[in-house]
């Protein structure tokens, strides 16, 4: 990990998550009555628990609204869940507000030009690998995983790694350190 990347994840308090194309692949199932369905990473999921175990808060800003983004978010106890955002940049600067973080201890994930004003707002901006070319030159960092293929769990284990809770995590699943 460059030095530049590990310092700046070293401060990370709060990971911020646009759904679409990030947790999930992009792709919205809908079937004859309207009802959507959406895949969700399981791995991504325990990534997310596992940082607030060790105190990193998680944040949904999205743009468009859904049922299943609620249930999803309560499944991973995530309270700070903002849907059908238009204006996400004013969205993260509440969300400042509302922790007490600046914007150094923030990370956000995003794929899409609609994420972009927060993207170059936060201390480490990440797209995923599947982003559009216009947000990979945005950001930090792009993942070697795709949205909803694990792309969050890298990033998650990137910050633990960084932070240097990595060795207590190895500790408690039993695994060896890479």
């Amino acid at each position: 990990m460059k030095k530049s990347v590990k310092e700046k994840l070293k401060k990370i308090r709060m990971l911020m998550l646009d759904i679409d194309g990030v947790m999930t692949d992009g792709r919205i199932i809908m079937d004859d009555e309207g009802r959507e369905l959406k895949n969700f990473n399981v791995r991504d999921g325990h990534g997310l628990k596992v940082m607030q175990r060790y105190g990193i808060k998680v944040a949904i800003i999205t743009g468009r609204q859904s049922n299943l983004v609620r249930h999803r978010a309560k499944d991973l106890d995530i309270k700070d869940v903002y849907q059908k955002v238009f204006n996400k940049k004013e969205v993260f600067e509440k969300i400042l507000k509302k922790h007490k973080l600046s914007p150094d201890e923030t990370a956000f994930i995003g794929d899409d030009i609609v994420d972009i004003p927060v993207l170059n707002r936060v201390g480490f901006s990440v797209a995923v690998a599947d982003a559009v070319d216009v947000v990979k030159k945005q950001v930090d960092y792009i993942t070697s995983h795709k949205g909803g293929k694990g792309a969050v769990r890298e990033v998650c284990e990137m910050i633990l790694k960084a932070q240097e809770k990595w060795p207590e995590i190895a500790a408690r699943y039993e695994f060896p350190m890479d």
